[in-house]
């Protein structure tokens, strides 16, 4: 057997402090992100943690928040990527904007974002792994570069990260919260307030397991801002504003709190009844069509590596537009 396909390191580096190492740098960590290219703090701090990043030689332990005396010699271990679970498809994908670090993709309904039980193949992943090869190397295995998600149903906006550094970067923009997610959506018309936030935590609905539920004990802090665009005679159009990003955030809020589900959702609402409600001119439309009207209509951020300000705005799908037209003919309340 080759010992070469034995080896779990993909590169073994030795690095000697110098004076001027030990003049310039404060910090263990921040000197090896400098000297390892393409690696972050995060990165190094869990080879630290595993032992890959140990000074055999040297009289004091290593400390990353300390820098050795200069003449240490540094020994890094750079284990191979864990192997791939998802496979790259060749499946078309509409890009909105690409740099070397991430890639902005219009994601249609119907595409699941990564693989996972009921759909291992023909997901957003498999498709961006064929656009980007290297991108396996990036985060999970199952979901590589994928920093957020949008439903199945769900279209619009997704960034995916294409190096490690950016998607640590993009990560920790997600979870600060500092970045801006707008959706917009079509409701049955009803009386509610022009605009609104919504509150609650968001967990796992405790008897149909495949649905989410406010309120839950343990569930996470969940926040929705809403605003009504236009009040037509059937529909409501809505703008929806993230503050937190929990799984069917969106919809859970409207539906259970709200208690206007979003139009067509099979899992929060009824589409059947709500088609029966809208009348004959709806149903020609949307009798086919298995999909929430939500679309994630505006994704902006400062891009964790270029501290470029992105901004992006993409219209609804067809379907979305031909219903809102309809509700538009029909008129306002």
């Amino acid at each position: 057997m080759d010992k070469q396909s034995d080896n779990p390191f993909e590169d073994s580096i030795t690095i000697e402090i110098s004076k001027k190492d030990s003049h310039d740098f404060k910090r263990l960590d921040q000197y090896l992100v400098k000297k390892i290219c393409g690696h972050s703090r995060t990165f190094i701090k869990k080879l630290f943690s595993e032992n890959l990043i140990t000074a055999p030689g040297a009289k004091d332990k290593l400390e990353l928040k300390k820098m050795p005396p200069a003449g240490t010699v540094i020994e890094i271990e750079i284990p191979k990527p864990l192997p791939l679970a998802a496979t790259p498809e060749n499946i078309p994908l509409e890009i909105i904007h690409e740099d070397q670090h991430l890639v902005i993709i219009n994601k249609p309904a119907g595409l699941v974002t990564h693989p996972g039980p009921g759909n291992w193949t023909g997901t957003l992943v498999n498709a961006v792994l064929h656009h980007c090869p290297d991108l396996g190397r990036i985060g999970d295995s199952v979901r590589p570069g994928i920093v957020h998600r949008l439903d199945k149903g769900t279209s619009g906006i997704m960034v995916v990260a294409k190096n490690m550094k950016c998607h640590e970067g993009l990560v920790s923009l997600f979870s600060k919260h500092d970045i801006e997610r707008r959706y917009e959506t079509l409701v049955l018309t009803k009386e509610i307030p022009p605009a609104g936030t919504i509150e609650s935590t968001i967990g796992r609905h405790r008897i149909n397991r495949l649905k989410m539920a406010p309120n839950i004990r343990g569930g996470k802090k969940s926040i929705t801002h809403y605003r009504i665009l236009e009040k037509y005679r059937d529909l409501t159009h809505l703008e929806l504003k993230l503050e937190t990003g929990r799984t069917h955030q969106i919809r859970v809020h409207l539906a259970s709190l709200l208690k206007t589900p979003v139009l067509m959702d099979p899992l929060y609402a009824n589409p059947n009844n709500q088609l029966k409600k809208l009348g004959e001119e709806y149903l020609k439309l949307l009798k086919d069509w298995p999909h929430p009207l939500l679309h994630a209509r505006i994704l902006g951020f400062i891009h964790p590596i270029t501290g470029r300000k992105l901004y992006f705005e993409i219209d609804p799908p067809d379907i979305f537009r031909k219903v809102l037209e309809l509700a538009k003919k029909n008129g306002v309340e």
